[in-house]
């Protein structure tokens, strides 16, 4: 008999195992606790947006209180230079023209600080409704639609017209 050597059994690779299936109530306790832990990021984000409406909500109000504090503050300078001009026992003519002068420059400086524009259009300009209000209608050698006298200056607050100037308008030919 010839020798057979036994041939050497190979091992077999075990078969892959099942996956693990959770239970249901593995997977039921996992997802009330992802839901637990989305309500509680829910309730946090929540919080949050209430307390920066709360926060802009205050900002605003403080911002309505606070608007004019800027233009007082200019404000406050000429009053006192008009009640030092009150005071004066025996004003001249002269020392009233000057105080007046100074006021009206501290005046303007206050205008100028908070952007408190001055519209003075000039004869000939062309007339806008935006900014003038024609109050009368007058013959004129000047084209039609121009402004021919300034009966009282306009203002603007930067951009926002507060008040037209109030003008006369050159009558078409």
């Amino acid at each position: 008999m010839p020798n057979q050597e036994a041939e050497p059994v190979q091992a077999q690779p075990a078969a892959p195992a099942e996956p693990a299936v959770p239970s249901l109530e593995e997977q039921l306790a996992s997802a009330e606790a992802r839901a637990a832990e989305m309500q509680d990021a829910f309730m946090r984000a929540k919080a949050e947006a209430d307390n920066i409406r709360r926060r802009a909500q205050e900002d605003v109000s403080k911002a309505h209180k606070f608007a004019v504090e800027s233009f007082a503050e200019a404000m406050v300078p000429v009053k006192d230079s008009l009640e030092m001009a009150l005071k004066v026992e025996a004003p001249t003519l002269e020392s009233l023209k000057e105080g007046v002068e100074m006021t009206l420059k501290q005046l303007n400086s206050a205008f100028e600080k908070n952007r408190l524009i001055e519209i003075m259009p000039a004869q000939g300009e062309k007339l806008d409704p935006n900014r003038h209000q024609a109050v009368a209608v007058v013959p004129a050698d000047q084209e039609a639609n121009t402004v021919v006298a300034v009966l009282q200056k306009g203002y603007m607050i930067a951009d926002r017209l507060l008040r037209p100037a109030i003008v006369t308008a050159a009558q078409p030919k």
